[in-house]
């Protein structure tokens, strides 16, 4: 798995100040997309675990409070193998420290897929749908068009249905 980029102290992609982390790696290649450069699995850096441990220990800084992590991409979904290890160090590790996703798939299509399903299960907040050009709206919060959803993933995981996130 490629890192396309690492933006610390972000006040754009969530809740609060956070980290985030945009994926290589797209197959969906929507219309209009903000980021085509991450459709490239070998765009960016590789990976390591030292950029692991470094998001770790930013996330746990104790100078100013930081709310969670963000990934987004490319497309997260298809690279839960570079992921997973990552999410489950962040609920063990990093205490009151929020996961938001983004993906263009659907809720719906994530929990049909075991391996996406386990990634899925470490968020908080999905942001998820195919971004279509044609729905796009520029007044929406965290989601570039119409059709793209909110979700508190763990509501919904615990409801079995798509639970949006309450102000959105």
């Amino acid at each position: 798995m490629n890192i396309a980029d690492y933006k610390k102290f972000d006040v754009i992609n969530g809740t609060g100040l956070r980290h985030s982390i945009f994926t290589s790696g797209c197959q969906h290649h929507c219309k209009g997309c903000f980021n085509p450069l991450t459709w490239n699995f070998n765009y960016g850096t590789p990976y390591t675990q030292s950029f692991e441990d470094q998001v770790i220990r930013d996330l746990n800084i104790e100078y100013v409070r930081i709310s969670g992590l963000s990934i987004l991409g490319g497309e997260p979904f298809q690279n839960v193998d570079g992921l997973l290890g990552l999410v489950k160090r962040i609920k063990n590790e990093c205490v009151g420290k929020d996961i938001w996703i983004w993906s263009g798939y659907t809720y719906e299509e994530l929990i049909t897929d075991d391996s996406r399903l386990a990634l899925l299960s470490y968020c908080d907040v999905l942001i998820d749908g195919k971004f279509k050009l044609e729905q796009r709206n520029l007044k929406l919060t965290w989601r570039g068009s119409e059709n793209q959803r909110v979700l508190d993933v763990q509501q919904s995981l615990s409801q079995g249905q798509a639970i949006g996130l309450g102000m959105f």
